[in-house]
């Protein structure tokens, strides 16, 4: 088998996708917890889509009483399979414009979005006060 051929985020179509959304409650206390979505269509969800999903999943599942009164708004690639890795362990500081999905309407797949994407959830303008002072951290 070649090198290609073995990279997992190319095993399954992008029809029956895994994706891996990083809730974000706080940043500066580096609090987040993983959901992830199994069987999720890259080629018809779309980005609004994704996020009325995951929505509906932290208010149905158990264990996520703590985030129910986030106010969750925004969508960013965290990194994809056999892709770059960010240093900062909350989530990708780097190319906002790039790589925060501002669109709703915007299929998945048109986005980069493939099979082991991380995707980031989070308050915008939480984050956007975060970016501002980076290396504080609380406890």
């Amino acid at each position: 088998m070649s090198e290609v051929e073995d990279l997992t985020n190319l095993a399954k179509p992008s029809s029956d996708a895994t994706l891996t959304v990083r809730c974000i409650k706080n940043f500066e206390y580096r609090t987040c917890k993983n959901l992830v979505l199994q069987h999720v269509n890259l080629e018809t969800c779309t980005v609004g889509e994704l996020k009325k999903i995951v929505m509906d999943k932290i208010h149905s599942q158990s264990g996520w009483k703590p985030y129910l009164n986030v106010q969750f708004d925004t969508l960013k690639v965290y990194t994809v399979a056999h892709g770059h890795k960010t240093m900062n362990l909350i989530i990708n500081v780097e190319d906002d414009d790039k790589l925060i999905l501002f669109d709703d309407s915007a299929v998945l797949a048109w986005q980069g979005i493939e099979n082991e994407t991380e995707l980031s959830f989070f308050n915008l303008k939480d984050y956007q006060e975060f970016k501002r002072h980076p290396d504080v951290m609380k406890w």
